[in-house]
């Protein structure tokens, strides 16, 4: 050993190649340290970027508040309308991380991701209300913000739109869109149509009839409606070409290489995971001051679930296609509006059916009849004015109009059949 230590003391060769493989050892940990440092900063700079985009997010100061006005028990209407103030930009924000994150992925997958979390809020309030078993306020809450976006949403499209100019939409996709909807209109009235039949008949009825047709049903909406983009974006994406074109513009230079200009698959997890955390608190209190909200200002539980609720949750959205019919991007709008009122009604609402079949809450199709003949008359009026491909103002007047008349008769709604 002693030898072997002396001739490498002699061997400058052989220590001149330690001195390397130290030197190359400590560049590649400097290298990767930099690359980290730089990873964090672009992840950095890119969420910058994304609360800049949108001054809606200065509402997200609203996130402390509603959350501290829950923990110390304030008034109840102070806790939900700081709660619902705060759901706003954080559902925004969730959808914006969404599209960033869809920008490295194929179109398919980032219709897939858009569909999950585009409708996040109502999503998870309605998560929220269902584990505590406010089935009457989930059934509400669906509701209402398909009409919100089917009626409110794109009346105010066609009205903006409109207004100056006779307008001309993809009406291919229009009514494939509005075909779905009526199916799903159907699956609403024919629960709500048998539960009325075993009322008026004197056959034995099992409790648990109503609840196996809700989840068949709803097994078969959800298969539905991966068809449905299965057709959109790959075996028939040729007659959604200008629709999809118009809903993909925005991200047409994220998808030309830039992926730079994205955050990193790890960031953008993280950053989904602790906007969904938020959210789900900010719901909490939300639904669990519904009750001392309506006690307060002596509203119809019913109003809130269906009319304010999506109203708000709704707002971001719709002002970003209105101001998509004012530039007459008229498909763009179109899409936004019957593509979240279809991802509601053929995703959102069986798959809560679903959860509430694995939670052990009885969730069902089974509406009331008001509500299922309600929705259904709502569709056929907006498939009989988009089966031309074309619109104006009158048009838009004529949905808005079915809007405000929908929200009054729910405004007056009795009270004693909110507890279903």
């Amino acid at each position: 050993m002693l030898r072997e230590s002396q001739k490498r003391r002699m061997d400058p060769a052989i220590e001149r190649k330690g001195d390397e493989d130290i030197t190359d050892q400590l560049s590649s940990i400097h290298a990767d340290d930099s690359l980290l440092n730089l990873h964090d900063v672009q992840n950095w700079r890119v969420l910058k970027h994304i609360l800049n985009d949108n001054n809606v997010y200065r509402l997200l100061g609203f996130v402390p508040f509603g959350i501290v006005a829950g923990l110390m028990g304030l008034n109840p209407t102070a806790v939900f309308v700081f709660n619902l103030l705060a759901v706003v930009p954080l559902a925004v924000l969730l959808s914006a991380i969404t599209e960033d994150l869809s920008k490295n992925c194929s179109q398919s997958i980032g219709a897939l991701l858009n569909a999950t979390f585009g409708n996040a809020l109502e999503l998870i309030v309605s998560t929220v209300a269902l584990t505590r078993g406010e089935i009457r306020i989930v059934q509400a809450n669906m509701l209402g913000a398909i009409l919100s976006n089917l009626l409110l949403g794109l009346g105010s499209c066609f009205l903006v739109g409109g207004f100056r100019r006779d307008c001309r939409f993809n009406a291919t996709a229009a009514q494939t869109m509005g075909s779905l909807m009526v199916v799903a209109s159907m699956s609403l009235v024919i629960p709500a149509a048998l539960n009325m039949a075993f009322d008026h008949t004197t056959m034995t009825r099992s409790p648990n009839d109503i609840l196996v047709l809700s989840r068949g049903t709803s097994i078969v909406l959800l298969i539905l409606y991966v068809t449905w983009l299965y057709f959109q974006f790959q075996t028939h994406s040729r007659l959604f070409e200008q629709t999809n074109a118009n809903v993909d513009s925005g991200h047409a230079d994220a998808r030309k290489g830039k992926q730079d200009d994205a955050l990193s698959p790890q960031a953008a997890g993280i950053a989904l995971l602790t906007t969904t955390i938020m959210i789900a608190v900010c719901a909490e209190y939300l639904v669990s001051t519904i009750d001392g909200l309506v006690h307060t200002l002596g509203i119809n539980k019913i109003f809130v679930g269906l009319i304010i609720l999506p109203l708000v949750g709704n707002a971001p959205e719709q002002v970003t296609a209105v101001a998509a019919a004012a530039k007459n991007e008229v498909d763009l709008a179109l899409g936004v509006a019957l593509g979240s009122s279809l991802q509601i009604a053929l995703f959102v609402t069986p798959f809560l059916v679903v959860v509430g079949w694995i939670i052990n809450q009885p969730m069902s199709l089974c509406f009331e009849p008001f509500d299922a003949v309600v929705f259904f008359l709502s569709v056929l009026v907006v498939n009989s004015l988009i089966a031309d491909g074309e619109t104006n103002y009158l048009e838009g007047a004529m949905l808005v109009g079915t809007y405000a008349i929908i929200g009054t008769a729910f405004y007056v709604y009795p009270e004693d059949h909110n507890s279903v």
